[in-house]
């Protein structure tokens, strides 16, 4: 079984560090900058893990400041 890809293992992380209270709705997410330096892929990889999550309903990006724990996360 092929490996999971770079985005797919970060945005598994992310969410289930939403999922077990880690990061609490509202909060901020490191930024790209951080998240890419910590895995050690490109600003691009970093930003479909985040676009996946965005589309699940799991964060919000607000332009120009961050990208925050959604208030209402999915069910199930």
């Amino acid at each position: 079984m092929p490996a999971k890809a770079k985005w797919a293992q970060i945005a598994d992380q992310i969410r289930d560090q939403i999922a077990s209270g880690q990061l609490a709705p509202g909060e901020k997410l490191p930024s790209t900058a951080q998240l890419k330096d910590e895995h050690g892929v490109s600003a691009g990889v970093v930003r479909q893990a985040i676009l996946v999550l965005q589309m699940q309903g799991w964060v919000e990006g607000v332009h120009g400041v961050g990208v925050f724990v959604a208030e209402e996360l999915p069910q199930g």
